[in-house]
């Protein structure tokens, strides 16, 4: 097993690497060659285990991308976000329900809710990575970031009361409703209760390395300790994420450079992991239908089309119409390529794969899961449909449309006026700590220098590029400042190589040159 789990690992990274070298989306190129490889001769059965990516692999994405998203604009945007993770999520369970039962012969309606429930929430790894390439607005963004952190809660929570009721457990619409809201608002009383503890221990810890190490257990903490009292573990994971990112800035600056570094490092290759994934089990689900694949696969295809249409009839009407209906003074309408873009963003992704795969096989009478393998390979139909579907064509929809980021001057104006506030605060401290010893001239010299450049290139940065095509001072500033860095890189090493000094030397000044060369490309 270890083999085949390396080979796994080692292929997924150098397709996504190939992607990102090409400038394709990585999700789609990895989907493809999983579809063309699972089918050579001597490629292993990758049997997708449900435990372990809603246990292993489903946290530390949630908890990653709940980090890096923005507290202030995902309440800014909390109505159109639960709208569509909430509001959508059911609405396209229903409709697509509603179909496999009417088009599936012999496939009971709670079994069809079931496979609703299961390719319901979209996956927004694919359109975010294609969005951030393209410069999609920070508004469609927030909302496709939001929506995928909290729509696998609500259809995990549909899925299990289906799954339930389908495997004989009696539940009834009362009990069901009350299993969602309990395990709504307990996942969210876990995640707030959990973020808010580890913060207070970091606040106590302040070592850099303990509190980003702690922050590796973050999320696997909270989805355990909240599907363990049958509540959401995934708003458990959001919440702790959402806390914790927003208070960052009490974190020892060590782990917030640790933190940043590694949560990236894990996505890429938890990513890339799973999208192959999701191309490898072509064989695995084809043999389990047998000859019915040509039909099902009819059956897939269009339910792709009902999914894509139940997300495009619920967009547009809570966009423009509940806002009309309050009649908000205040509200301005957003343009119709807002919602059309978010319409077209309904890319699933592998945990629908996984909640399919963890079907129980047998009811609680012991008979055999109605419909099971025909809900595993109809939920690899509308998966990889809807990647192939939106991921080929979402780029071109987004050009053609002219849906571009508008953001960019207004940010850089903000960054000048913020960061000139900060050099006088930090100016006005520095005068207070100067008690005029001659000794110590050079070095509040050199200080109020520093601030004065960190100023003047958000206000260069702010104004464009210099006429004639010039550097700008701090351009210039920052070329030489990186030149002289290798130059001294180059020493230390000749140094360490000739045993001058020893490695645990070399080490800690190569990482203070790291945090300064960091510190200049960023500005």
């Amino acid at each position: 097993m270890e083999l085949p789990l390396v080979g796994l690992l080692a292929g997924s990274f150098a397709v996504s690497a190939l992607a990102r070298r090409l400038g394709i989306s990585p999700p789609l190129l990895l989907v493809l060659v999983g579809l063309a490889v699972s089918f050579l001769p001597g490629v292993p059965d990758y049997a997708l285990d449900p435990h372990l990516i809603l246990t292993l692999v489903l946290p530390p994405l949630l908890y990653s991308a709940a980090l890096d998203s923005s507290y202030l604009r995902l309440r800014a945007n909390l109505r159109a976000i639960g709208m569509l993770a909430v509001g959508a999520v059911l609405l396209t369970t229903v409709a697509v329900g509603l179909a496999a039962w009417w088009l599936v012969p012999g496939l009971p309606l709670v079994s069809a809710l079931v496979l609703g429930a299961v390719v319901a929430p979209p996956d927004a790894v694919a359109a975010t990575s294609v969005g951030r390439r393209l410069g999609l607005p920070r508004k469609v963004m927030t909302i496709l970031g939001g929506e995928s952190l909290v729509n696998d809660a609500t259809a995990l929570t549909v899925y299990r009361v289906a799954v339930a009721v389908a495997a004989g457990a009696g539940y009834g619409i009362a009990e069901g409703v009350g299993v969602f809201v309990l395990a709504a608002a307990g996942g969210a009383a876990i995640g707030w209760a959990l973020g808010w503890l580890v913060h207070r221990i970091r606040r106590l810890l302040r070592d850099g390395v303990l509190e980003s190490a702690l922050g590796l257990l973050v999320p696997f903490i909270g989805f355990t300790v909240a599907e363990e009292v049958h509540a959401s573990g995934v708003l458990a994971v959001v919440l702790a994420g959402l806390y914790l990112g927003h208070r960052s800035p009490a974190a020892h600056p060590v782990a917030r450079l640790q933190d940043r570094a590694v949560w990236q490092a894990a996505d890429t290759v938890l990513e890339a992991t799973v999208f192959a994934l999701i191309g490898l089990q072509l064989r695995a689900v084809v043999t389990g239908v047998g000859p019915s694949v040509g039909a099902l696969t009819a059956v897939g295809l269009f339910l792709v089309l009902v999914a894509l249409a139940a997300r495009v009839v619920f967009v547009f009407p809570t966009t423009y119409l509940r806002p009309l209906a309050r009649r908000r003074p205040d509200w301005t309408p957003p343009p119709w390529t807002y919602p059309a873009v978010i319409s077209w963003a309904g890319m699933r992704g592998v945990v629908s794969l996984a909640a399919a795969a963890g079907i129980p096989l047998t009811t609680l009478s012991g008979a055999p899961f109605p419909g099971r393998d025909e809900i595993v390979y109809l939920t690899f139909v509308v998966t990889v449909g809807t990647l192939l579907l939106h991921g080929l064509t979402l780029p071109a929809v987004i050009r053609r449309l002219g849906v571009q980021a508008s953001d960019e001057a207004a940010d850089a104006l903000a960054e000048a006026q913020a960061q000139n506030d900060a050099g006088r605060a930090a100016v006005a401290r520095l005068d207070s700590l100067d008690d005029g010893d001659p000794l110590h001239a050079a070095t509040v010299a050199e200080l109020r220098q520093r601030m004065e450049a960190r100023t003047n290139a958000a206000w260069e940065r702010l104004g464009g590029p210099v006429a004639g095509g010039g550097e700008t001072p701090s351009a210039v500033y920052r070329r030489m400042r990186r030149a002289m860095l290798e130059a001294e890189r180059e020493v230390f090493v000749r140094y360490r190589d000739a045993r001058r000094i020893d490695d645990e030397v070399f080490r800690r000044v190569q990482h203070e040159m790291d945090l300064e060369e960091v510190t200049l490309l960023r500005e």
